[in-house]
């Protein structure tokens, strides 16, 4: 009988290590596990900050404070690794920016969603205008479409506007509660998708190893009785101890 082949040996020790497919399998399906569960987490923030926008628009000011300090602080390290470089007082100039930015509304975060509301405000009027009027002059296959979100983006500037500075304490709440609800949604979707996708290659494969195997089985076996069906047909016969008799032998 043959010896195992190099490929043979090769995944027998792939799979004596831990890092077969079925290894593969499992660590693929726990990374994915861990997208949904972060996924839910997420659905969780943004379902509570959906209904506490007050608390979800400081925490997202706060939030924004120490990411312009931390990339303040990143900035600085870099700007003070390129020193003897043109660009050494851009850098220093950009961290102090941030830097500064970042103090303000971790000090003041009640003022700085004032600023961001009434900044949105005017971002959504004058996209809204933008949209009304491109949409008119064009006059493109998409006509309807733009006219729509034109008019939905004016009516929210003018709403948001309108209810000023009272507005800040919910807009930027509701806004970053949206983003994580649907980022959460978006990573559930991979994660309970990408365990499918790995259940079903998983079993793909399986069905093929054992297909093989069965295979290999039957070929070693159907190969044996070749052997003894030769071995049969080269045996020679029972041997006699008498002679063959002649034609006359039996004539008196």
């Amino acid at each position: 009988m043959n010896g195992p082949t190099a490929e043979g040996r090769k995944r027998g020790a792939a799979k004596r290590a831990g890092n077969g497919p079925a290894a593969e399998g499992r660590k693929l399906s726990r990374s994915f596990g861990w997208l949904a569960f972060l996924g839910t987490l997420l659905v969780i923030a943004g379902v509570v900050g959906l209904i506490y926008t007050g608390v979800a628009t400081l925490t997202s000011m706060l939030l924004f404070g120490w990411l312009l300090l931390i990339g303040g602080l990143v900035a600085l390290a870099h700007a003070i690794e390129s020193r003897g470089t043109n660009y050494f007082w851009l850098g220093v100039v950009v961290a102090a920016l941030n830097l500064a930015a970042g103090v303000v509304v971790i000090r003041h975060p009640e003022g700085t969603a004032e600023a961001l509301t009434m900044f949105a405000a005017l971002l959504f009027l004058t996209g809204g205008v933008f949209r009304l009027v491109g949409s008119v002059v064009v006059r493109g296959p998409q006509m309807g479409w733009t006219l729509l979100q034109g008019a939905f983006g004016l009516l929210l500037g003018l709403l948001v506007l309108f209810d000023w500075p009272h507005s800040s304490l919910y807009v930027l709440g509701v806004f970053f509660s949206l983003a994580l609800l649907f980022d959460g949604l978006g990573l559930i979707a991979i994660g309970i998708g990408g365990r499918r996708i790995v259940s079903m290659v998983s079993d793909r494969l399986d069905d093929r190893g054992g297909d093989r195997g069965g295979d290999r089985l039957g070929g070693r076996e159907s190969g044996r009785g070749a052997g003894r069906g030769a071995e049969r047909l080269d045996a020679p016969g029972p041997a006699t101890d008498s002679p063959p008799k002649a034609p006359g032998d039996g004539r008196k």
